[in-house]
């Protein structure tokens, strides 16, 4: 159990890294497997990105993967967890933990022996990719697919902005103007948040049962979502408008404002590497703004936090 939280946080810390270097390198043949072989024992996690993993000797901890496949033929004293790729237990393989697959599938062959769960979840792994703005893996940034991919989350943000600021300027400009005063926070409350809301997906999916897990890993997903698409307006807002009062010395309408950061994060997409990370990291500075400012209302999330003299007001 310890071995799964780890394995997502390291899987979450590192999806933005793996994704920018796999979509700016042309395509290439995959790396070798990490190969345990027949005989050979493992007494500690066996980790790998970027590559598949060929499990036929003895491992004595939990066996992880991002971007790549599991194949076991041996024995695994710990839980497998695979994220974006396929986890394959054969007719000789012997798990005594968890299996669990996020972005891919399991195939149990006949005679392999599983001691705990076994959960997968297809699409998981593309939807948290997505959240943190990772591009598609394994094919090149100059690829007419990708390109037109993020010529379309920009014109899907520029409608966005449209229709929060038709609906809730007043409470977007607050959410805006709490990135402005306190960044370097709502950066630490938005990595908070994610991580919370992944480890507690996992918790949940492996504790409780598919029928009551499920619609609350959907409610998860979606309070996730709203939190970024709100707070990545607010971003574009806060980045629009203080970019013209430096360079152009003028405050634009807030529209506006938010319409020009689409354009300057829009841009900054097709810059290697630090496209990626610029939007991780407005991902979560976004998220955390949301969160800090309840979605620009700011009023405290819990009644516990309102002060005893507003309580006592008639």
């Amino acid at each position: 159990m310890p071995m799964r939280p780890l394995a997502l946080a390291l899987a979450l810390a590192l999806a933005p890294a793996a994704s920018a270097r796999a979509a700016d390198a042309a395509p290439a043949a995959r790396p070798e497997a990490l190969h345990l072989e027949p005989g050979a024992v493992a007494r500690h996690q066996i980790v790998a990105v970027g590559r598949d993993v060929l499990v036929q000797g003895e491992a004595l901890a939990g066996v992880a993967a991002l971007d790549g496949s599991v194949r076991i033929e041996g024995s695994v004293a710990g839980d497998v967890t695979v994220l974006g790729g396929d986890a394959v237990l054969a007719a000789t393989a012997s798990v005594a933990g968890d299996v669990h697959v996020l972005g891919g599938t399991l195939r149990a062959e006949r005679g392999a022996r599983l001691g705990g769960r076994s959960v997968a979840y297809p699409t998981f792994s593309r939807a948290w990719l997505t959240l943190l703005e990772g591009p598609s893996l394994g094919l090149s940034s100059s690829s007419p697919l990708v390109i037109a991919a993020k010529l379309g989350l920009v014109a899907a943000w520029l409608a966005l902005c449209l229709l929060l600021f038709a609906t809730g300027g007043r409470s977007l400009l607050a959410t805006a103007e709490e990135v402005r005063l306190e960044p370097l926070r709502c950066f630490t409350t938005g990595l908070v948040g994610i991580a919370s809301a992944a480890l507690t997906a996992l918790l949940f999916s492996a504790v409780l049962p598919p029928l009551v897990a499920v619609p609350i890993l959907v409610l998860v997903a979606l309070a996730a979502l709203l939190a970024k698409l709100w707070g990545m307006v607010a971003i574009f807002h806060a980045l629009g408008d203080a970019v013209t009062r430096r360079v152009a010395r003028r405050r634009l309408l807030a529209l506006h404002a938010a319409v020009f950061g689409v354009l300057i994060l829009g841009a900054l997409k097709f810059v290697p590497y630090a496209g990626v990370w610029a939007w991780s990291a407005a991902t979560l500075v976004g998220v955390g703004a949301a969160l800090r400012t309840k979605f620009g209302r700011r009023e405290p999330w819990f009644v516990g936090d309102v002060p005893a003299a507003a309580l006592s007001r008639p």
